[in-house]
């Protein structure tokens, strides 16, 4: 499992980001895709915003996924709080599509 980066014996817990996916065809739950701490998490959210996916902002829920390897599915007991998110990420796509029409 993956671990943040740690100096000095104390971990660097400047920016956790973690991207989470979902095939319905190919997945059973949703997955990482990607996270990073730091310079790289900043990265991953450019990334997202220039892609015109949307970020939420939850440091616990990011802290619990990022226990969670790459490429691997969420662990039951993550899909009612991934479930909110994603919930969550569909209001704001309907308020966007309402708002264009």
């Amino acid at each position: 499992m993956d671990r943040p980066p740690h100096r000095g014996g104390h971990s660097v817990w400047r920016r956790l980001a973690v991207a989470l996916g979902y095939r319905p065809d190919e997945d059973t739950a949703p997955r990482i895709l990607a996270k990073g701490w730091g310079r790289m998490a900043e990265r991953l959210m450019e990334e997202a915003r220039s892609r015109g996916i949307p970020l939420r902002e939850d440091p616990v829920m990011a802290t619990l996924l990022a226990r969670v390897d790459v490429d691997q599915e969420i662990p039951p007991i993550l899909y009612r709080a991934v479930a909110e998110i994603l919930a969550f990420i569909y209001a704001l796509n309907d308020k966007e599509e309402k708002i264009a029409s």
